[in-house]
């Protein structure tokens, strides 16, 4: 989604805010402005494209000025265009504003701004912040809090004000806000990316609150506009994590993240063999009789897979839904519930919704997140932190995978809670890394599979039980980077419809790994063949009964069969990864989608 930056010190502005801006291009846009501050004047540069169009176009002459915010557009109100890029400012060019989130009474707002004589020269909700600024008396803190009471809806807003060089403002409520604290000087931005440059100590501002950033120092108010003290994080990710480090692409990179992602997740639970899962904070009061996980794309398909683990080594029943229908039913939740929600970035507008919807009815509320301080973190009462680092790429790898392993993680602590034994567990657990480290070494073998496949324009994933989810993932990762249009599908499932589509142009990607579905599978498998579908199968290595089934086929390491799927979807990351290049897409930017969405 949409991304604040922002600098106020002793350095040049806009280099920073430049550097800022690329560091969030990951997040997906469709336009990008920077307002320096200069002297008594703002200068305003807005570009429709990208960042790099938007630099070509700043005059060198501008690079004194110490003070300015910048933004990358995800078209909401208004179609992506120059005059709809932020900043944003009001009829005497007093203030600029650039602003992620929605303004929900937009539509009344304006008619009221039109009537009493502004004049608009967007389509956006956002500059109607600006000439509402412009309305106010007196400073432009006591401006922002009255502006603040007027607009309905999620924000995160940078400010700064022609006649004050030293100082910017800001806002927060939904979408995330970060302030880096340097030595003598603030940096604003959206997430940690664009501030670990320069400084890992940061504040994270809470819903509700409004700042206001000088020389002088910080100045933070709550929601109740009562002066606030909220303490300084120290941020322990490398900033050259988030760099490409040699890859072609960030996503490649991550996929082959994967297997120290999964060993720290692993080592940060399970020391050693002999300790066992060392999770007791996580442990399930015993009023709880059922769980809920909430979570949106990628994330409720991890959920998917967690609910065979949950329900298979604890015992629990479990339901997974989508967190944008959640949050607008009555869902029957009490106090006997845990509500687990999943997301990567911790800002996941839905997801937090419907964990703040559980909280009021009084469930237990744990989460998987990758991104400590975050706001899902903070709403939690118990997070698990995965440790995949920073994700950049939009279609997530590692951020998956360390997911699936975090909820067999939890399933095993809750296993062990009911005295059940998971020590044969692991062993497996320990080699997970390793064999995710062997399927990368058939990267070549895929590449060969993508210039086979790549012209094609549909794809079936069929997989049952635990692998179900995973075609369910490899059909998104596919879709989301490739464009090509590709179905998830339980397998068993498939006479009932999908089978129509199936002829000698579909290629079907069936997940046949040994497992207690694997017979039925089987039989899903003929039956494509039977009507010239071409296989192009998951399956493990030396299993030659399967594979004399298949047209084509990626061997894979086995495991136990509830980690089995975290090591069948790296060589459909990997396949998609390769399709899409050969198709000339943006691999870490698809178009339309956004990294965090943090609005609805």
């Amino acid at each position: 989604m949409c991304g604040i930056v922002g600098y106020l010190g002793k350095r040049e502005a806009l280099p920073v805010l430049l550097q800022s801006l690329y560091k969030l291009e990951y997040r997906g846009y469709d336009s990008a402005g920077i307002v320096l501050h200069l002297k008594d004047d703002l200068k305003i540069y807005r570009k429709k494209g990208k960042i790099k169009d938007l630099e070509l176009s700043i005059s060198s002459k501008h690079r004194s000025s110490t003070s300015g915010i910048g933004h990358t557009r995800w078209a909401t109100h208004g179609k992506p265009t120059d005059r709809n890029a932020h900043p944003h400012t009001d009829c005497k060019g007093n203030y600029a504003v650039v602003h992620n989130g929605i303004i929900e009474n937009f539509h009344s707002l304006r008619e009221y701004l039109l009537k009493n004589g502004h004049i608009l020269t967007s389509e956006t909700d956002t500059e109607l912040i600006a000439h509402l600024l412009e309305e106010e008396n007196g400073s432009p803190l006591d401006a922002l809090k009255k502006v603040l009471k007027k607009i309905l809806g999620y924000y995160a807003l940078g400010i700064i004000h022609k006649d004050f060089p030293d100082k910017i403002w800001v806002a927060r409520l939904g979408p995330p806000l970060i302030l880096g604290v340097g030595e003598g000087e603030y940096f604003i931005a959206s997430d940690y990316n664009p501030i670990l440059p320069f400084t890992k100590r940061v504040i994270i501002l809470e819903d509700g609150d409004f700042a206001e950033i000088s020389f002088e120092g910080l100045k933070i108010f709550s929601r109740e506009e009562k002066e606030v003290e909220r303490g300084i994080n120290c941020i322990d990710w490398d900033p050259v994590m988030a760099e490409k480090g040699g890859f072609k692409h960030f996503m490649l990179k991550e996929i082959y993240e994967q297997p120290e992602a999964l060993r720290d997740t692993i080592l940060a639970s399970i020391p050693d063999t002999e300790s066992g899962v060392r999770l007791d904070e996580f442990n399930l009061p015993k009023r709880i009789n059922r769980i809920l996980i909430v979570a949106c794309g990628t994330s409720l398909h991890a959920g998917l897979v967690g609910k065979f683990y949950i329900e298979n080594l604890v015992g629990l029943s479990v339901e997974v839904d989508y967190a944008s229908e959640l949050r607008y039913r009555n869902p029957v939740l009490d106090k006997n519930t845990l509500i687990l929600g999943i997301s990567q970035s911790g800002e996941t507008a839905d997801t937090i919704a419907s964990l703040k919807l559980g909280k009021e009815k009084g469930a237990l509320i744990f989460s998987i997140c990758n991104v400590k301080g975050s706001q899902i973190d903070r709403l939690s009462d118990r997070t698990f932190i995965t440790k995949a680092g920073p994700e950049i790429g939009v279609a997530s790898t590692k951020a998956f995978t360390t997911q699936l392993l975090s909820l067999f993680l939890l399933s095993l602590q809750w296993a062990k809670q009911k005295g059940m034994e998971i020590e044969k567990y692991l062993g497996e657990l320990q080699k997970l890394p390793l064999l995710v480290e062997k399927i990368l070494k058939k990267d070549e073998e895929i590449q060969e599979l993508a210039r086979l496949f790549f012209k094609k324009e549909h794809f079936l994933y069929l997989g049952r039980g635990l692998n179900y989810p995973i075609a369910l993932e490899g059909a998104l990762k596919l879709k989301e980077i490739s464009y090509i249009h590709a179905e998830g599908y339980p397998a068993g499932e498939m006479k009932h419809g999908p089978i129509a589509l199936i002829d000698e142009n579909m290629p079907v990607v069936a997940i046949a790994t040994q497992d207690t579905h694997q017979k039925k599978m089987v039989a899903n498998m003929e039956e494509v063949k039977a009507r010239d579908g071409i296989l192009i199968c998951i399956i493990n290595e030396g299993d030659l009964e399967i594979k004399k089934l298949c047209d084509y086929s990626i061997e894979v390491p086995k495991t136990d069969p509830f980690l089995q799927p975290i090591i069948n979807i790296v060589p459909l990351q990997l396949l998609a990864y390769h399709i899409a290049l050969k198709r000339g897409c943006d691999v870490d930017q698809p178009r339309n989608l956004a990294k965090s969405v943090t609005v609805e």
